[in-house]
């Protein structure tokens, strides 16, 4: 496989390697994003690219600036993500839907110069903009005005000014490209600051070898294009070999992803846990017709075993379920076509390695729970303005995560849950990741999250509880409860039953669509 990969030089700008590179192929004519009446080629995606790459030097953008985006899944968003780096400038993404205090946050610790801000965005970034003490210039996309409000700037306006010719900045590989936000799950986002060598050798390795993306591909993705995840499979991996992207800026609800399928016939769908939940849960599920579909991933959260099985037998579309991080760009562990082990996250990808550790960091023993240790050359050079986090996480080569996991004689990994989100019981760790699986395959329980809370009796220990959103027709109460400490003492070791359970509407969830086990404490 190696001998196959694509070598990145001394000198190089990824988006000659994700976008102009097609157009010197001869793939200029072909789709490249396809979003609602609106279709651009990658000939058509370049030039808009070179735009906006010419508007930021006009603007006065250097190497290595940050711009942020705030801008939801339409083809601005592709054409500002390839013009800030053949800028030589440095990515910068967030969601569209933060408070003001977020953005506030943002902008001083990115230090952005410039900012691509959808309309939809600006009643709310607009007073975070006042207080910016490094951004110089908002520009305005899809504003509803023939001129962007204030002193901001319109995007259509500004980049048809421009030349759709530009010759990339000379950026070498190990310039900095962009930044990858952590989930932020014990505190504010860190950006994970990544080169422009990373990107492509994940893409080689995850996208081409191990997942087989090719040109005739459509892809879409429930997560938006802020997200890491997102990026990767929805923007460069289909851009790597020429394939075409659906986009689409508004939310990402189960109806509206069916009705994309549908009608776009994509692949290759990009995937988390809680959607394959919901379409599932759709009252005419078993009617909607997914079969364009190569295969469906899933990542961001654990994927239950019970919801892979009820997946399958619904659509017979195949979950290649995995894991990555802002730290190493994208998946480093996945399952593989024909290779798929049930509850497992798969075998490590070719070019990485990985290892479980413990608390001194030596290897523990085969089957035994954990920190992951992952080394490959996507990783992250550390977390901008976190130098104490950075060593922590990052050691030589080896980057460690905060997740747990434990692995089989065959080198499957599973999933085991977070550092922070272990269980003692009895003296023994216990998985929430396990309680949450045998629980959701109890007819009464639609979603399910199970964290560690204080005993109310005072004693200061840690009891497993678990928090459950009924399926319909069910009623939540004692009789439920009591029911469901039952169902999991029968079917888990009786001492893994959760202590306490407590009923909700619907589980808390960030931007990313994990559930914020923080807020369930």
């Amino acid at each position: 496989m190696t001998s196959t990969l694509f070598e990145i030089p001394d000198r190089f700008n990824m988006a000659q390697y994700f976008l102009d590179a097609r157009i010197e192929e001869g793939r200029g004519g072909r789709r490249a994003i396809v979003c609602g009446d609106r279709t651009f080629t990658y000939a058509q995606t370049q030039a808009e690219s070179n735009r906006v790459a010419n508007l930021l030097v006009r603007l006065g953008v250097e190497w290595e600036d940050r711009v942020l985006i705030v801008v939801p899944d339409l083809p601005e968003f592709v054409f500002a993500w390839f013009g800030i780096l053949k800028a030589g400038a440095v990515f910068t993404m967030q969601n569209t839907i933060l408070p003001a205090e977020d953005y506030e946050y943002y902008l001083e610790y990115t230090r952005a110069k410039v900012a691509f801000v959808h309309a939809s965005a600006l009643e709310r970034f607009e007073p975070a903009a006042k207080k910016a003490r490094f951004l110089r210039h908002v520009i305005v996309v899809g504003e509803t005005v023939a001129e962007a409000p204030g002193s901001f700037l319109s995007y259509a306006k500004e980049t048809a000014r421009e030349s759709a010719s530009f010759t990339n900045a000379d950026t070498s590989k190990d310039d900095v490209a962009g930044w990858l936000f952590t989930s932020g799950s014990t505190g504010r986002s860190k950006g994970a600051v990544h080169c422009h060598h990373d990107f492509p050798w994940n893409t080689e390795r995850y996208a081409k070898a191990t997942l087989g993306y090719r040109e005739d591909d459509v892809t879409l993705s429930v997560p938006k294009l802020f997200f890491g995840y997102a990026t990767g499979t929805n923007v460069m991996f289909p851009f790597s070999v020429g394939a075409c992207t659906v986009l689409f800026p508004d939310r990402s609800t189960p109806e509206r992803i069916v009705e994309l399928v549908e009608k776009h016939r994509p692949t290759i769908l990009t995937n988390v846990p809680t959607m394959i939940n919901q379409i599932l849960a759709l009252p005419d599920a078993a009617k909607r017709d997914l079969s364009s579909l190569r295969f469906s991933l899933s990542a961001g959260e654990a994927l239950p075993a019970e919801l892979y099985r009820r997946w399958k037998e619904s659509y017979g579309v195949e979950v290649l379920d995995g894991i990555g991080s802002a730290e190493m760009f994208h998946i480093y562990i996945t399952n593989r076509m024909g290779d798929v082990r049930l509850g497992s996250l798969g075998r490590v990808v070719e070019g990485y390695e990985a290892r479980i550790v413990d608390a001194e960091g030596h290897d523990v023993p085969e089957g035994e729970i954990g920190r992951l240790r992952v080394k490959g050359d996507s990783a992250a050079l550390g977390y901008f303005g976190a130098h104490e986090k950075t060593k922590e996480t990052f050691a030589g080569d080896w980057c460690t995560s905060a997740d747990l996991f434990r692995k089989d004689g065959e080198g499957y990994y599973y999933f085991a849950g977070r550092a922070d989100d272990m269980l003692k019981v009895g003296g023994i760790f216990v998985s929430p990741m396990e309680i949450e699986n045998c629980l959701l395959s109890h007819p009464a329980v639609k979603e399910v999250a199970v964290v560690g809370v204080e005993d109310a009796d005072g004693s200061g220990l840690t009891i497993s509880k678990a928090f459950v959103v009924p399926s319909s027709g069910h009623t939540a109460g004692e009789a439920l409860a009591a029911e469901l400490q039952a169902f999991v003492k029968k079917t888990l070791a009786p001492y893994k039953y959760p202590r306490a359970v407590a009923f909700l509407d619907a589980l808390p969830r960030g931007n990313t669509g994990k559930v914020l086990r923080r807020e369930l404490r």
